[in-house]
């Protein structure tokens, strides 16, 4: 059994680690790949292709101060309105170029806060989106719904357009918590939004909740667990809080003096989980849990399972084409990223081009190592055969790379035949074995606490 003695020696509580959404991540990302390259990468797609799409409302009502994606308040709905046509605009670039027959195995409205939008602007996106591309069989249309910002009309016309996965934002319920991190939604409103998800017959429902909060203690997330069950949710994201203030501004409101440390993270880590866990949720990867009928549960158990920037998926499609002011896309060739500010993608847009402005293409042995951490990230288990037949890798170059990081991990991991595999108890460790494997220069910025 690993100790936390071990832990703390093998760098959990203090090393800075990405999260693995991508290989490489965000940072190594450059201007080598623009605007033209996004198209070309479009206009390559085969006919009758399933992509996913994604569309970020990078619009708030309020900030929360935790949040540090990139997001701006408005007090109006003018930028709002002014911003919807842009993506309108943006997805009639998008059908000018796409092949014929590519139908949608995924949509997501993210954010931000899409709910923001009244129910004309979600119609029109809608519509607009279902003439750049129809849903495929058993698609998915997702959206990130923030419960102080919905009602019976938007959620009908989501409905209507066929919403099938909300998700909602939870955090914590504890009044004190959410006064330290400036995010009002008490229980009560959580469970309306809840209801009349339900109601409208939406079929699946997920949550996100952090850990690491300031002033969260055992006793306070068990409560807030606890209450998140009583509303069912099939499916629960649980992240690590990431205190970055040098890079999320608002992040300065949080008292620092506040946050648990290290250690006490892992304990409320390990509290919430044993919670869902004994409610009989399966652990999916390193911080999701799902009800044993739902998608990533069966994806799990079927070896179907993805990582991308959504976080754990079971969509297996190659292609992710993101859409707004900094989305990513993802294609067989590499990553494209939208201009991050709105005015810039903005201008963009409205003067008849992509708003790519940097990425990455793919070189090297960057798919090959981009397989072996999701392979970790998902199953914790990296299959050498695997990687022969699909990647041209080498059996014996692998098996000595296997055995490096067993001897680096205090020979925690196991080498068997298979490959290399990180027992239960060796999981903690597992973006720091994954960080092992990355060949990129892991002193940019953007990474966060391991545990």
């Amino acid at each position: 059994m690993i100790t936390r003695t071990q832990l703390s020696r093998l760098g959990l509580f203090d090393a800075k680690v990405p999260r693995y959404t991508s290989y490489p991540t965000a940072p190594h990302f450059s201007d080598a790949v623009d605007d033209r390259t996004f198209s070309d990468w479009i206009g390559a797609l085969a006919e009758g292709s399933r992509v996913s799409l994604y569309l970020h409302v990078p619009f708030c009502r309020r900030l929360c101060w935790f949040c540090a994606c990139r997001t701006q308040g408005t007090a109006t709905l003018s930028p709002v309105e002014s911003y919807v046509g842009t993506l309108i605009r943006e997805l009639d670039l998008l059908k000018a170029r796409l092949p014929r027959g590519v139908t949608l195995s995924r949509l997501h409205w993210g954010g931000g806060t899409p709910t923001l939008l009244t129910p004309d602007m979600m119609r029109r996106l809608i519509d607009k989106v279902a003439e750049v591309a129809p849903f495929a069989d058993h698609a998915e249309f997702s959206v990130e719904i923030d419960p102080n910002e919905i009602d019976r009309e938007r959620l009908d016309v989501m409905v209507a357009g066929g919403l099938n996965r909300a998700s909602i934002g939870v955090q914590d319920f504890d009044d004190e918590i959410q006064r330290l991190i400036g995010r009002d939604q008490g229980y009560d409103v959580t469970r309306a939004a809840v209801d009349m998800i339900r109601e409208r017959g939406v079929p699946s429902l997920n949550a996100d909740i952090l850990f690491g909060l300031p002033d969260q203690s055992r006793a306070r997330i068990t409560e807030t667990v606890q209450k998140l069950l009583s509303l069912s949710p099939d499916r629960v994201a649980l992240y690590g809080y990431a205190h970055v203030p040098w890079m999320a501004k608002r992040q300065q409101m949080i008292p620092s003096d506040k946050l648990p440390g290290p250690d006490e993270r892992l304990a409320l880590f390990e509290t919430a989980r044993s919670l869902f866990v004994w409610d009989g949720y399966c652990e999916i990867g390193i911080d999701h849990f799902a009800a044993p009928s739902d998608g990533l549960s069966v994806a799990q158990k079927t070896g179907r399972l993805r990582r991308n920037f959504q976080g754990y998926t079971d969509d297996t499609s190659e292609v992710l084409i993101g859409l707004g002011a900094s989305a990513i896309s993802r294609f067989p060739q590499g990553y494209a990223q939208n201009a991050p500010a709105t005015s810039a993608h903005t201008a963009r847009i409205r003067a008849g081009r992509f708003s790519t402005v940097r990425g990455h293409v793919f070189g090297g042995e960057d798919r090959l190592r981009s397989r072996m951490i999701e392979m970790l990230m998902c199953d914790f288990r990296i299959r050498t055969e695997e990687l022969v037949r699909d990647y041209g890798a080498s059996a014996t170059r692998l098996r000595e790379e296997f055995a490096a990081i067993c001897r680096r991990f205090d020979s925690l991991p196991v080498l068997d035949d298979e490959g290399l595999f990180l027992p239960p108890d060796v999981r903690p460790l597992t973006r720091l074995v994954a960080r092992a494997l990355d060949a990129y220069d892991l002193s940019k910025a953007g990474h966060s606490s391991a545990i």
